[in-house]
């Protein structure tokens, strides 16, 4: 699809493409759409949040979000949750507390800076006359050291502290961002988000996008998107996240894109992502925000002591992969949608980016599976598996 036709589709609007499956693409008024997240809230409505605006890193990018109420078959319109006129906010977060109040977690950034960016909290509410309306309060930067990102679910340990999976994007004096010492991170707070601390992984340089699942049988699993686009890493905590293992690769690939994981009600971890890495293609960008056009004299981040990221291995295909065995293998992946994936440009206009990306996935309470994900950095767009969907789903080479 060109980006014309794409623009035409998104208008929300479910529609059956095979039997036992809908597609939609979301509304939104911004020509750039990227890092989708999936929420059920308690009455049964989807909310899906994302970030929008003409090109990541820029500071007209904000975040966004629109809600399926139940029986529905459009999706209500977007509504922007953050207004920073000088930062581009990004990669947003859905977290109901105990107490039951909802917060929205994102980053903000100055330009391509990650290793300036703060994480900022802003209770969500939903407007009773109107359940499609969501709003965000004015909300508060977490006191986290600047450079932390935010990606995966936020959870609760069992004494009841707030778990935020963080991924910690380390400066190097004098020279720009890259990615060459990222490494993993909690932020743990015991106050009900009220104070942070930062618990830093050992072993986990180039592992980001940190993103537990639920525990099954006392041990709780967890996942990295990787700089090295080598493999999905996976951790475990076997002490209700007070401590995590040293990451260590499982047989699933990663192109230095995002995956998300969770574990489905018959205990199988369902993780999605693109089967693809650099042993793959060829492809290779400079970095991710080479497009931006804002040099500022400094050198990228020397690798020496870190690693060197790998940007540019296409996005695609997307799959479901499930696990018997709590994430130590992957044997069987179902592929959604596939398609070339080139993502050496993050332009959205021009039809160059392909990209199908950050995918996100959860399951209602009647077996039904919903999935987004970035289509060609133009919109967002989610798909509706009926239950049973595993049996009818395309299994991968």
């Amino acid at each position: 699809m060109t980006p014309d036709l794409i623009a035409q589709a998104m208008d929300g609007r479910l529609r059956a493409t095979a039997p036992g499956r809908d597609e939609a693409f979301l509304p939104s008024p911004m020509i750039q759409n990227h890092a989708s997240f999936l929420h059920l809230l308690d009455d049964g409505a989807l909310l899906c949040c994302w970030f929008g605006g003409t090109l990541e890193g820029r500071s007209d990018i904000s975040i966004f979000a629109s809600v399926l109420v139940p029986g529905a078959e459009k999706w209500g319109p977007a509504q922007r949750l953050s207004h920073d006129p000088d930062h581009s906010e990004q990669n947003p977060v859905v977290f109901r507390a105990p107490d039951g109040r909802l917060w929205l977690f994102h980053t903000s950034q100055p330009a391509g800076n990650q290793d300036e960016c703060r994480v900022r909290m802003a209770e969500l509410s939903r407007d009773p006359a109107d359940p499609s309306r969501i709003t965000a309060g004015a909300g508060r930067f977490l006191d986290l050291p600047r450079g932390c990102f935010v990606r995966g679910n936020a959870g609760l340990r069992d004494d009841g502290a707030w778990l935020l999976p963080i991924f910690r994007c380390v400066p190097q004096p004098g020279r720009k961002w890259n990615g060459s010492h990222d490494i993993a991170a909690m932020g743990v707070s015991e106050d009900g988000g009220a104070s942070w601390r930062l618990e830093e992984l050992d072993g986990s340089l180039g592992c980001v996008h940190f993103g537990p699942v639920p525990a099954q049988d006392g041990v709780i699993p967890a996942f990295f998107r990787r700089r090295q686009a080598d493999r999905v890493f996976r951790t475990e905590s076997r002490d209700g996240g007070r401590s995590w293992a040293a990451p260590h690769p499982t047989d699933l690939p990663n192109n230095n894109s995002s995956v998300a994981g969770i574990r489905l009600r018959d205990g199988r971890i369902a993780l999605i992502c693109n089967l693809a890495s650099a042993a793959t293609s060829m492809d290779r960008r400079a970095s991710l925000y080479d497009e931006l056009g804002e040099d500022d004299g400094r050198p990228d981040a020397d690798p020496a002591g870190g690693c060197t990221p790998v940007w540019g291995v296409p996005r695609a295909p997307v799959a479901v992969c499930l696990s018997a065995d709590n994430g130590l293998t992957f044997p069987q992946r179902l592929v959604i949608e596939d398609g070339p994936g080139t993502c050496t440009s993050n332009d959205s206009t021009d039809g160059r980016n392909r990209e199908m990306s950050y995918p996100w996935l959860l399951e209602a309470p009647d077996g039904t599976l919903h999935l987004s994900y970035t289509y060609h950095r133009r919109a967002i767009k989610h798909v509706r598996l009926a239950p049973g969907w595993a049996t009818r789903t395309k299994a991968s080479a």
